[in-house]
């Protein structure tokens, strides 16, 4: 016995290998088509998989294993201090319920990278125990193998990857597999199956043809494929198909900016309607570190420095010699975003509800907050906010020779550039402003320069730099066509090449004018729709504090510029527009308080879907411990039927009198026999079978039973009063099954 538990044993765990293999071969693809790192970490998770499977551990203790494992691997990536501490704990829940939120607003690109890691780990759970159904369960891996297969012949043909070695591998795992299944299946059947030398000469045989299959598919001559190369044909029926070898996205505001370039599509879902005094850009974010590919954070900030609507928003304003004006807007979103759009200057945000905000140092992310410390999504907001008019002189005072006591790490971080990027992207910046004497006349002329004939706008002809090409130096050099994210990108770069400080800049244009303030209202309304969303370039003037520019051609920045000039700038007086920066200026609160008061025809309708999803969002943890304890009833229920069952089947036949019931009953009874234990066999004759039956319970009760039974199934008669004669034998035997 104990020899054939070690066969067993080590048929299983060479099943569980070959998998694993299989599997593996899903794995290495994305280190090099993809931004995922850490693949190894990955492949560890599935190695604890697959071991906790071939150990047979309890269905308990692999899921404990398993989860603090993803647990453990999601704190190694995304947050600091101790493990053990659980400090962290509260984050991540509240990051995986703003994820399950914009899953149902099927939001996909908002979708954090700690919820797709998790989703990822997810996913690799679940095909860990596919290949066990199909191994242990079906005894078959063939449609696993096939899609293996194409999965690594698709990636081979459309994208830079190079499957040959990832072929030979797959085809030598999925003919072992398939030989072992069918050896196992085969030995189940005949019993020649038993002996060592029948299981080594099936092993010889299959390694055989293996190693004989591999060593002809390498020695064989390679003929010239037949057809041509399909990309450049398919690429030519597909008009949104970009030059690159990324897919074509769909517009709008995305967190993920580590891999820019490719095609987008056109998107005209409203995002928000905004209720102005002026006509401005809505930022989101910022980012500072560009890799060559595209942008990332030098930090991640978890949390952020929380303030109310009482406080000034924590954001460096503008010098109070700035001449400058204060406006109110209000926002009314169309989409659920957990984060706000606001205009530059803001210094005061109004929200209904008892909401607080939290400000994200890194990214400048505004969010809203419950009071119980998680992400609010907001139908509605308002601010007030400076719109400020520099001065020319004021602007050219800057000219590198002196920072302003500006901090040395602050320098470093806005100037960082990659070693990889080439040496002629910075030739080229100096080429266009190395002459200029102050930043500002520096950055006009690079910011000008992209309104050159030979740069073209466009959103579907859009390539995708290879693994060894920048994203900046390609497109000034090779493409010289893009959109917003190729502009501002390629601007910041070439700005701190010549050591000005800049940072890339996200959010949304200022949209389309739909209609103006009724009466004296100065306000304008503007929609804003994901075709709006958009990126540009930030310059930091140690005098002034960031200044924007619009490098995309085809669109234009709404700086304004004061052309008159004064004698010593720094101590121009504060423009009388600045007496409306006191927070107690009742202005201000007039500019406030009529947030409410929303124009009729923008009042969004909300629907069922989006009342449940409100819904949903509020009430997600009493509803995900109802469904957990209505699971649990369930699977309890339904792992004791044993003992409740047959009272049910005893009280809904005891009620009936009538006779035509009992061949219902007798058929009943069968079926909960096979549930205790006794299942009849194939071709077993009901008697032989009733016989059984008495001898395991020592009655007679099931012979007289089938006896009935086959009077009235051979003579389709059944004599009056039968069920109430047989009533009795029928429910002992159903009170015998009661465990």
């Amino acid at each position: 016995m104990s020899g054939k538990m070690d066969k067993l044993d080590l048929s299983a765990v060479l099943l569980y290998g070959f998998g694993f293999l299989l599997i593996w071969e899903w794995l290495r693809p994305l280190d090099e088509l993809t931004d995922t790192d850490n693949i190894e970490v990955f492949i560890i998770f599935l190695v604890i998989a697959f071991a906790s499977s071939i150990f047979q551990l309890g269905r308990a203790l692999q899921f404990f294993i398993k989860s603090f494992y993803i647990l453990y691997a999601i704190h190694r990536f995304y947050f600091e201090g101790s493990f053990f501490s659980l400090s962290w704990v509260g984050s991540l829940l509240a990051d995986i319920k703003v994820n399950i939120g914009l899953l149902f607003s099927q939001d996909y690109q908002q979708l954090t990278n700690v919820f797709r890691t998790i989703l990822f780990f997810v996913l690799l759970w679940l095909m860990v125990y596919l290949i066990h159904y199909w191994l242990l369960n079906r005894r078959r891996i063939f449609l696993f193998f096939l899609m293996t297969i194409i999965y690594i012949t698709v990636l081979d043909t459309f994208t830079a990857y190079e499957g040959n070695g990832a072929i030979v591998r797959t085809v030598v795992a999925g003919f072992a597999v398939m030989g072992m299944l069918t050896f196992f299946r085969l030995s189940g059947r005949e019993s020649a199956g038993e002996g060592k030398w029948y299981i080594r000469k099936w092993a010889a045989a299959l390694a055989g043809m293996i190693a004989f299959s591999t060593a002809v598919g390498f020695a064989a001559p390679k003929a010239e494929p037949i057809w041509p190369d399909p990309v450049p044909f398919l690429k030519s029926l597909n008009e949104n198909a970009g030059s690159g070898t990324g897919g074509v996205s769909r517009i709008g505001y995305g967190a993920n900016d580590s891999r820019l370039g490719g095609p987008f599509l056109p998107d005209n879902t409203i995002v928000f309607r905004a209720d102005a005094e002026t006509r401005h850009y809505w930022r989101v974010e910022t980012k500072d570190v560009y890799t060559g590919k595209g942008w990332i954070l030098s930090e991640i900030v978890n949390g952020g420095v929380g303030f109310t609507y009482d406080d000034p928003v924590p954001l460096e304003g503008y010098p109070d010699e700035v001449k400058k004006k204060e406006y109110g807007s209000k926002v009314i979103m169309y989409l659920e975003y957990p984060h706000l759009v606001y205009p530059q200057g803001v210094k005061q945000i109004l929200a209904q509800g008892q909401v607080s905000f939290r400000l994200n140092t890194a990214t400048e992310k505004i969010q809203a907050m419950e009071p119980w410390n998680e992400p609010a999504v907001l139908d509605k907001y308002g601010f007030v906010y400076d719109q400020p008019a520099f001065k020319l002189e004021e602007l050219r005072w800057a000219n590198g020779s002196d920072y302003g006591g500006t901090d040395e790490e602050f320098i470093k971080r806005y100037t960082q550039l990659p070693e990889s990027l080439p040496s002629r992207v910075k030739d080229l910046a100096n080429e266009i402003a190395g002459e200029k004497e102050n930043w500002y006349d520096k950055a006009r002329a690079i910011e000008n320069y992209f309104d050159r004939s030979e740069f073209t706008y466009d959103q579907k002809d859009v390539a995708v730099p290879r693994n060894n090409e920048d994203y900046v130096d390609q497109f000034l050099f090779d493409t010289k066509t893009g959109y917003c994210d190729n502009f501002s990108t390629s601007m910041v770069v070439m700005l701190r090449s010549l050591g000005i400080p800049a940072r890339w800049v996200k959010g949304y244009t200022h949209g389309e004018l739909k209609s103006f303030g009724d009466g004296d209202s100065k306000k304008k309304l503007y929609e804003i729709t994901n075709n709006n969303a958009h990126s540009w370039v930030e310059a930091y003037f140690p005098n002034l504090g960031w200044i924007p520019f619009e490098p995309t051609k085809g669109f234009t920045n709404n700086i304004q510029i004061d052309y008159e000039t004064t004698s010593n700038p720094s101590n121009n007086p504060a423009s009388p527009g600045s007496s409306q920066n006191d927070p107690n200026n009742p202005d201000r609160q007039n500019k406030l308080e009529d947030i409410d008061s929303i124009p009729k025809q923008v009042k969004a309708e909300t629907s069922v879907l989006k009342k449940f999803t409100l819904f949903f969002k509020k009430e997600w943890k009493k509803l995900a411990v109802g469904v957990a304890a209505l699971i649990g009833a369930v699977w309890f229920a339904y792992s004791k039927r044993g003992r409740w069952l047959p009272y049910y089947l005893i009280y809904r036949y005891k009620l009936t009198q009538k006779d035509e019931q009992f061949g219902k009953a007798y058929l009943t009874l069968l079926k909960q026999l096979q549930r205790y234990g006794l299942p009849r066999q194939d071709g077993q004759t009901l008697r032989n079978y009733a016989g059984y039956v008495d001898s395991f319970f020592s009655t007679r009760e099931m012979g007289k039973l089938t006896s009935r039974y086959e009077h009235f199934l051979y003579r389709r008669e059944m004599p009056e009063g039968t069920w109430k004669e047989t009533k009795e034998l029928w429910e002992n035997l159903i009170k015998k099954t009661i465990s």
